[in-house]
Protein backbone atom coordinates (compact mmCIF):
# COMPACT_ATOMS: atom_id res chain seq x y z
CA UNK A 1 0.00 0.00 0.00
CA UNK A 2 1.21 3.43 -0.76
CA UNK A 3 0.22 6.77 0.83
CA UNK A 4 0.45 10.35 -0.12
CA UNK A 5 3.53 12.59 1.73
CA UNK A 6 3.26 15.93 -0.02
CA UNK A 7 2.77 17.60 -3.37
CA UNK A 8 5.97 20.00 -4.20
CA UNK A 9 5.46 23.33 -6.45
CA UNK A 10 6.63 21.58 -9.74
CA UNK A 11 4.03 19.16 -9.15
CA UNK A 12 6.07 16.53 -8.22
CA UNK A 13 4.29 13.91 -5.97
CA UNK A 14 5.67 12.20 -3.08
CA UNK A 15 3.95 9.00 -1.71
CA UNK A 16 5.40 6.18 0.35
CA UNK A 17 5.33 2.54 1.15
CA UNK A 18 3.87 1.16 4.61
CA UNK A 19 6.70 -0.16 6.61
CA UNK A 20 8.68 -2.93 5.00
CA UNK A 21 10.42 -5.61 7.06
CA UNK A 22 12.18 -7.89 5.13
CA UNK A 23 15.07 -10.79 7.62
CA UNK A 24 14.17 -8.76 10.36
CA UNK A 25 15.06 -5.44 8.77
CA UNK A 26 12.63 -2.32 8.32
CA UNK A 27 12.84 -0.46 4.82
CA UNK A 28 10.37 1.93 3.58
CA UNK A 29 9.96 2.83 -0.04
CA UNK A 30 9.56 6.37 -1.31
CA UNK A 31 8.07 7.22 -4.97
CA UNK A 32 8.20 10.38 -6.90
CA UNK A 33 5.90 10.81 -9.95
CA UNK A 34 5.78 14.50 -11.87
CA UNK A 35 3.75 14.37 -14.41
CA UNK A 36 5.04 15.43 -18.25
CA UNK A 37 3.29 16.22 -21.96
CA UNK A 38 4.01 12.81 -22.58
CA UNK A 39 3.31 10.96 -18.97
CA UNK A 40 5.05 10.88 -15.92
CA UNK A 41 8.93 11.15 -14.46
CA UNK A 42 9.31 8.45 -12.04
CA UNK A 43 11.65 7.91 -9.45
CA UNK A 44 11.63 5.27 -6.42
CA UNK A 45 14.05 5.66 -3.36
CA UNK A 46 14.68 2.35 -0.92
CA UNK A 47 15.25 4.04 2.86
CA UNK A 48 17.83 3.04 4.86
CA UNK A 49 20.21 2.31 1.61
CA UNK A 50 18.69 5.31 -0.58
CA UNK A 51 19.05 2.56 -3.21
CA UNK A 52 17.17 4.27 -6.24
CA UNK A 53 14.90 1.34 -7.72
CA UNK A 54 13.39 3.95 -10.65
CA UNK A 55 14.82 6.73 -11.75
CA UNK A 56 13.32 7.87 -15.30
CA UNK A 57 12.73 11.40 -16.03
CA UNK A 58 14.46 13.27 -13.21
CA UNK A 59 18.13 14.88 -13.60
CA UNK A 60 20.85 13.94 -11.51
CA UNK A 61 20.76 17.01 -9.68
CA UNK A 62 16.88 16.55 -9.00
CA UNK A 63 17.68 13.02 -7.78
CA UNK A 64 20.10 14.61 -5.26
CA UNK A 65 17.92 17.05 -4.23
CA UNK A 66 15.45 14.31 -3.46
CA UNK A 67 18.47 12.93 -1.58
CA UNK A 68 18.41 15.57 0.58
CA UNK A 69 14.90 15.84 1.09
CA UNK A 70 14.69 12.25 2.31
CA UNK A 71 17.77 12.70 4.50
CA UNK A 72 15.77 15.62 6.34
CA UNK A 73 12.47 13.64 6.06
CA UNK A 74 13.19 9.74 6.78
CA UNK A 75 12.40 9.85 10.34
CA UNK A 76 8.97 11.24 9.29
CA UNK A 77 8.76 8.97 6.83
CA UNK A 78 9.29 5.47 8.79
CA UNK A 79 6.68 6.72 11.54
CA UNK A 80 4.04 7.64 9.03
CA UNK A 81 4.61 4.36 7.16
CA UNK A 82 4.41 2.06 10.41
CA UNK A 83 1.35 4.03 11.38
CA UNK A 84 -0.47 3.83 7.83
CA UNK A 85 -0.15 6.89 6.32
CA UNK A 86 -0.30 10.68 7.72
CA UNK A 87 -3.39 11.79 9.40
CA UNK A 88 -5.87 14.18 8.21
CA UNK A 89 -8.35 16.38 10.16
Amino acid sequence: MMYAYMTLADGTEIVHSQLLEKDGKKSVEVHFERPTEDGFDTARCSLPTYEWLIHDGYTDAEIADFEVFLKNNAHLLYRFAENGGTRCA
